[in-house]
């Protein structure tokens, strides 16, 4: 994060990383294109234009997939986080990837007739009410439409002028994307290809991101599920159990459930015990997954840091999220269900010498 807004954040990692997306699109292009040239020769050959088209087309399928995928699979193994922490960029170069079989196509299909090419696309086919001829390139026009959406809203400029939520909310279109695209190949591509391989691939796709989301969703739900007890106090304060001093990893966190259903992270480091609010101001990352560095709580999505004692950013940053009060009871760590104002200081539990 920083203090001022810049076009792209770059390091080498984000070189490194955006290096390899590019290199793995130029091999796939490649290799679909030389492939396409073997298999369809002569009388079933097909023009440079088509291959390029499909091999485009292909390609922008596959990535989506990616990155579907990325999310449960960090949820699932913490060693997926590095791939999760540039997200954003695939997500932009997917579009662009998509942008470009879209030109290719509609430039191809409509670009030689009396019409402009948009409004030939948008009026050539009428059957919107034909399964079999249904005029699929819209379905292909939604789902870019959606992502030109989320690239152009990509940077934390919009993040921060439309709020987290919001722009979470936003996001999520990508999944209404997912399915115009699933609607697009299938009534476009896999109508003319009578092949077995294209239906099984995407089959096998739309099996693994369901798969990956429900095991991601089925692992939360257990941690809620299998989250200790809650004790009221005199005060009418709700105390949850978060376990022994010890059961909580040094410099990391246990992410605990109150009543309420807001998740807190509970973490250990120094000696001692605070608990802060387990979403990230930035864009709602599980903060409870990520590790302290430096003396600060570092959410493992895009690096944001926060204080344990007080929720606050380090300056000069200037972010704030909810902490909550913290206390041992009978060599329980318990953590108080109510959430304190953002950037409220609270004093961390010292664990006692004398406990393992």
């Amino acid at each position: 994060m920083s203090t001022g807004y810049v076009a792209v954040q770059w390091s080498r990692h984000k070189r490194v990383y955006d290096a390899s997306i590019a290199i793995g699109i130029a091999l796939y292009l490649g290799a679909f294109v030389g492939v396409s040239k073997v298999l369809w020769q002569g009388a079933h050959g097909i023009s440079d234009e088509v291959i390029l088209i499909r091999a485009l087309g292909s390609c922008a399928i596959v990535l989506l997939h990616v990155i579907l995928c990325i999310g449960p699979l960090a949820r699932l193994e913490p060693r997926f986080l590095p791939i999760l922490y540039n997200r954003r960029h695939l997500g932009v170069i997917t579009f662009l990837v998509a942008l470009a079989h879209a030109m290719l196509a509609i430039g191809y299909y409509h670009g030689f007739g009396v019409l402009s090419p948009v409004r030939s696309l948008l009026t050539s086919n009428p059957n919107i009410d034909s399964f079999r001829a249904f005029p699929f390139e819209l379905l292909g026009l939604g789902a870019l439409a959606i992502m030109f959406l989320m690239a152009a809203t990509s940077h934390d400029f919009w993040l921060r002028n439309l709020s987290a939520s919001t722009w979470k909310r936003l996001h999520m279109l990508v999944y209404v994307a997912y399915g115009l695209l699933v609607g697009h190949v299938a009534l476009g591509a896999l109508q003319t290809d009578r092949g077995w391989i294209g239906p099984a691939l995407m089959f096998v796709g739309l099996c693994t991101v369901s798969g990956l989301h429900i095991a991601a969703g089925l692992q939360e739900y257990r941690k809620d599920r299998g989250n200790p007890t809650t004790t009221p106090d005199a005060e009418e304060v709700t105390w949850v159990d978060v376990g022994a001093p010890n059961e909580i990893p040094i410099d990391r966190a246990r992410t605990v459930c109150a009543p309420g259903g807001e998740r807190i992270a509970v973490f250990s480091t120094g000696g001692t015990i605070s608990a802060v609010t387990n979403i990230c101001a930035h864009q709602g990352g599980p903060i409870g997954e990520g590790k302290v560095i430096d003396g600060c709580i570092t959410c493992p999505w895009h690096g944001w840091q926060y204080r344990p004692q007080d929720g606050c950013s380090p300056p000069p940053f200037k972010e704030k999220i909810a902490t909550y009060q913290v206390r041992i009871v009978s060599g329980r760590v318990q953590v108080s269900a109510k959430a304190l104002p953002p950037g409220t200081p609270t004093t961390p539990v010292r664990i006692p010498g004398d406990m393992p």
